[in-house]
């Protein structure tokens, strides 16, 4: 585990490792639909952005879903992944109520598929997918990389994604979900619909990242930390937990994005 002072948090330079910046610039495509799915919602909100360098090619790769509890947000390509020699692919999903949570985590890994699949299309590598995002996006993040038959259906290997990389993910079944079937953001559950259920041996890393644990959102550090300790147990050599102190809930991703970096550097310089 590590434990992260605000003023402390560097960027280190890894830009080797992550791809070169190139002068001639990015672009960025907008609302590319990426479902097979033919109902009214699907055709509306299953899109996703892509920005990519102009002139390179074998890029790393960022599929980045964003929060907003899986009842609200929309998809976007973050600022800070934005120069940096990146594909980001930002994703938009189905919401809860409107749809129940497997359609959600079903979008999610259709969208993680249709990126394998294109990823050259924008000279981005599919042997470089990192998948991330922010609070509900880190849930769907974790559950994509441990539940294998979510990808499975797309024709993807889970452990193909080249790393994993949550921000304030839930851990537990997600509380939108729990809160549908008459159950409370302090009513904690695991089933089939947490990411801890699906604990298991993988060789994709996997970096965990929260806010403080006495400003974060319901135990969401505990609930990180404890699917941290199921991780190491199930003999998995690369996992990281870092904790923000001092940033809450919605504040942590700004600093987070400095760990995503750094730690894309170092998966790919080293391997796996």
């Amino acid at each position: 585990m590590r434990r992260f002072i605000a003023a402390a948090l560097l960027l280190v330079s890894t830009l080797a490792a992550i791809g070169q910046t190139f002068a001639a610039g990015y672009k960025l495509q907008k609302d590319v639909p990426y479902t097979q799915k033919t109902d009214a919602y699907a055709r509306e909100r299953l899109k996703l952005d892509v920005y990519y360098p102009e002139n390179a090619k074998d890029c790393p790769v960022v599929v980045w879903f964003h929060g907003g509890g899986l009842t609200g947000g929309h998809k976007d390509i973050p600022a800070q992944l934005q120069g940096k020699g990146l594909v980001v692919v930002g994703v938009n999903y189905r919401l809860l109520p409107r749809v129940k949570i497997d359609q959600c985590i079903d979008d999610a890994a259709e969208a993680v598929a249709w990126v394998f699949r294109h990823a050259a299309d924008y000279h981005g590598s599919a042997g470089k997918v990192f998948v991330s995002g922010h609070s509900a996006g880190g849930y769907l993040t974790m559950m994509l990389g441990l539940d294998r038959r979510w990808l499975g259906r797309y024709r993807v290997d889970a452990d193909s994604i080249r790393g994993l990389i949550p921000f304030s993910g839930q851990a537990i079944t997600h509380f939108a979900h729990r809160d549908m079937n008459g159950r409370g953001n302090l009513q904690p559950s695991v089933d089939e619909y947490a990411p801890l259920y699906w604990v298991r041996r993988t060789p994709v890393p996997m970096v965990l990242i929260t806010g403080d644990r006495e400003l974060e959102l319901f135990g969401r550090y505990e609930e990180n930390s404890y699917l941290w300790r199921m991780m190491k147990l199930c003999g998995n050599e690369d996992v990281k937990l870092f904790e923000l102190d001092g940033f809450n809930h919605g504040d942590m991703a700004q600093p987070a994005f400095h760990i995503l970096l750094n730690e894309m550097g170092r998966i790919l310089k080293t391997g796996r």
